[in-house]
């Protein structure tokens, strides 16, 4: 029995998986949440503080940084870097 996956490389396993896009999506969220969880912490931010500059709840900060949720707008994750003095940028390659 021969591996159709042999040498391939992860990016076209999951290419032709179908999931790419899905996980390529999931992984920039991860490192975006894991970014702006540095940020408060090096601030000695509390969620509830991030919130209170957010002008928001702290269970919208909860959902933010949550990896799970998929449905992070991107005017949230703008006004949390901003909040945390930082400016969101987006880059098309």
């Amino acid at each position: 029995m021969t591996n159709p996956h042999l040498g391939s490389s992860f990016d076209e396993f999951l290419k032709e998986e179908g999931i790419y896009d899905e996980i390529r999506a999931t992984a920039v969220k991860e490192a975006l949440i894991w970014q702006l969880e540095q940020c408060r912490k090096a601030q000695g931010l509390s969620k509830s503080a991030l919130a209170k500059r957010m002008a928001t709840s702290r269970s919208q900060v909860e959902r933010l940084l949550d990896p799970a949720n998929p449905r992070v707008q991107l005017d949230t994750i703008q006004r949390a870097a901003a909040a945390l003095g930082r400016t969101l940028v987006i880059e098309l390659k």
